[in-house]
């Protein structure tokens, strides 16, 4: 065993001996200095000797492993050796071939198009799953961007959002129906606490036979989870009762029941952690394997044919924690807050340099507006703005009172005054004129409920926020509700000092290609630190960026 020191920054502790294969090739291919190191360590295209001369450790890309024979260099030591280790090579290969991608890596939906055209088709143009962030936004704005991806796009690969809107079932329903009728083929499914008709009505009506008696799947349901009740039920088959209202109803046939009842509602399961917007804030260390271990029970009983897959979201930020998910056991990685800083998001450029300072504290649970009356909260940035604190105020008297006249005058007046900033008969008012073209059952419910009515004034707000952030709304800054995790925070301390600090040189391409690429280097370092190489601090943190 060695542990003879060296000035360039790698010791070698592990074992050696002439049973061992040695390296044989062209000794100028060997480099000693620092420099040359970390160029070798970085081609991971091709493999990597470890070996030593004189008492200096070096390494090589080049020649091969073999039995001592009499070419063999008498002065060269062979160490260790790592093989190639191509970010490609992370995650499930399966998820590479289902979605036609070169990454097992995904950038998430961020509601209201944020997640926008623009980046869904700059990913999918170098074969990177993207899902476009349809939450929020109405069908004909859906459908405009439906058309736009797929004359971009027209081989894929790309998703659309498909939001859980249990206070708006006719939106929920009228998107499912855009994405049947222009074929869309993977849909991301969030914010789901149960199982909905819909949901399942897209996965069934994609179910068909093929010529050798298989079960084709279509529609493609990627599904994000934080529980595992819920992740139990969409690795399960659609429940039947469902199916049988979806046959009565003419949806989808008795075939397509029987086939929905063979396989699972999702294809993967994203186990969403510390997120922004939507979150249980779990920890990704303990939720992650929990899933994993559900899926295998099922798969045991069920016997799929095609295993459900399962990722991992929330606190992907960088190549460290993207590794980390993967020797986790996570089939591919998906991305969210930290795409939202980036050139192709559809938000504001106010918004984007807000993100881009942030740090991994500067965020706080705040309440949703999809879901205000249930008390659901999304995670957003807190410096900056002080929607996170104005929100929760809004909710407090949602609690407290049971109609808008309920309210003290001097509490009215202050949300008039410095919320809201006109009378709140002018936002109801505003808030008929919306839902009567979106959807007039709210306001119809709302007639004979004053708290019903309340919770939509409310909702007013919670909702201009987020569009105020989207256009970067002059005058409105300190309103901004921009959805956020701590991985933001992660992310700009790891770019800090790179090209990719200034929000104006962030892609979203280059956030995926130098992030797997980070992820596989850095496992190739681990993979010799294993056998025995230890390597300097200063090797992990190379300037990717």
């Amino acid at each position: 065993m060695s542990t003879l020191p060296n000035n360039n920054g790698l010791h070698f502790f592990g074992q050696t001996g002439s049973q061992n294969p040695v390296w044989q090739g062209p000794l100028n291919s060997i480099v000693f200095d620092e420099p040359g190191i970390k160029a070798k360590l970085l081609n991971l295209e091709q493999p990597c000797y470890v070996v030593r001369k004189n008492g200096q450790i070096g390494i090589t890309n080049e020649g091969e492993l073999g039995d001592v024979t009499e070419n063999t260099p008498l002065d060269i030591e062979t160490l260790t050796a790592a093989p190639p280790q191509l970010p490609q090579q992370l995650g499930d290969r399966n998820f590479l071939d289902c979605y036609g991608v070169k990454y097992a890596y995904a950038s998430g939906a961020m509601a209201n198009g944020i997640a926008s055209e623009e980046l869904v088709i700059a990913l999918g143009k170098e074969k990177i799953l993207g899902s476009f962030g349809a939450g929020g936004l109405i069908p004909s704005r859906i459908e405009e961007a439906i058309q736009r991806i797929q004359q971009a796009l027209p081989g894929g690969p790309y998703a659309f959002n498909f939001l859980h809107s249990p206070k708006e079932p006719a939106i929920e329903r009228s998107t499912v129906d855009l994405y049947l009728k222009y074929g869309v083929t993977t849909v991301e499914a969030a914010a789901f606490m149960k199982l909905t008709p819909n949901i399942v009505y897209y996965r069934a009506a994609g179910l068909s036979l093929n010529s050798a008696n298989q079960i084709e799947i279509k529609n493609r349901v990627i599904a994000k989870i934080s529980r595992r009740e819920l992740a139990t039920r969409f690795m399960q088959p659609a429940p039947t009762t469902i199916l049988k209202q979806l046959v009565a109803q003419g949806l989808i046939t008795e075939l397509q029941a029987n086939l929905a009842e063979k396989v699972p509602v999702a294809d993967d399961i994203t186990v969403e952690a510390d997120s922004g917007g939507h979150t249980d804030n779990r920890p990704l260390v303990c939720l992650l394997p929990s899933i994993i271990a559900l899926r295998d029970e099922i798969q045991q009983k069920q016997g799929y044919e095609n295993l459900v897959r399962v990722g991992a979201a929330g606190g992907i930020a960088t190549p460290q924690s993207a590794l980390a998910a993967f020797i986790m056991g996570a089939d591919y990685v998906v991305t969210g807050s930290i795409n939202q800083s980036c050139v192709e998001a559809g938000t504001s450029a106010h918004t984007k340099n807000l993100l881009a300072q942030a740090g991994m504290a500067d965020v706080m649970m705040a309440p949703a507006g999809d879901m205000f009356e249930m008390g659901v909260k999304v995670q957003v940035l807190k410096q900056g703005t002080l929607f996170g604190m104005r929100a929760q105020k809004l909710f407090e008297l949602y609690k407290t009172y049971d109609a808008i006249s309920d309210i003290p005058l001097a509490e009215t007046e202050k949300l008039e005054k410095q919320i809201f900033r006109k009378p709140l008969d002018t936002v109801w008012q505003e808030t008929v004129a919306y839902f009567s073209g979106r959807d007039p059952e709210q306001i119809s419910k709302a007639a004979d409920d004053p708290k019903r009515k309340m919770a939509l004034i409310f909702r007013w707000y919670l909702g201009q926020s987020a569009r105020w952030a989207i256009a970067g709304e002059k005058g409105r800054e300190m309103d901004y509700q921009i959805w956020c995790g701590p991985a933001m925070g992660a992310f700009n301390d790891w770019v800090k000092g790179s090209y990719l600090a200034e929000p104006n040189n962030r892609r979203v391409v280059d956030v995926a290609h130098l992030m797997m690429t980070g992820a596989a280097f850095l496992y190739r370092l681990h993979n010799l630190k294993l056998q025995g190489l230890s390597i300097s601090a200063r090797f992990f943190s190379l300037g990717f960026t």
